[in-house]
């Protein structure tokens, strides 16, 4: 138990400013490059479960297409209702060129 980092991407998939959705131990993530710096946040927005995927990502904001809730992909914030709940994180490890996502296996 505890976390299980699985293999995603590699640094060249996602460049700075983009994100790339992913299946993670059967959890749906989406990984961003903010600056060269890679977080990991859940692919549904904490609202209405609207995919982030089609969101548009401005600095290390993700709005949502749906409702326009806004989050910090960083913290999981909330930056703009009408989201109540802050979008969950996912911890990264970068080992060489690989980026790594941990999830938590406690609530899978």
């Amino acid at each position: 138990m505890g976390t299980e980092f699985v293999h995603v991407a590699t640094k060249e998939q996602i460049q700075p400013g983009q994100m790339l959705a992913a299946w993670v131990s059967g959890r749906r993530i989406i990984v961003y490059n903010i600056g060269g710096e890679f977080y990991a946040t859940d692919e549904q927005c904490t609202h209405r479960e609207c995919s982030l995927e089609q969101g548009t990502l401005k600095g290390k904001e993700i709005t949502c297409p749906c409702h326009g809730a806004r989050f910090d992909v960083t913290t999981g914030a909330i930056l703009n209702p009408p989201a109540t709940i802050p979008l969950p994180t996912h911890p990264i490890k970068i080992e060489g060129n690989n980026i790594l996502v941990g999830i938590d296996t406690e609530i899978l």
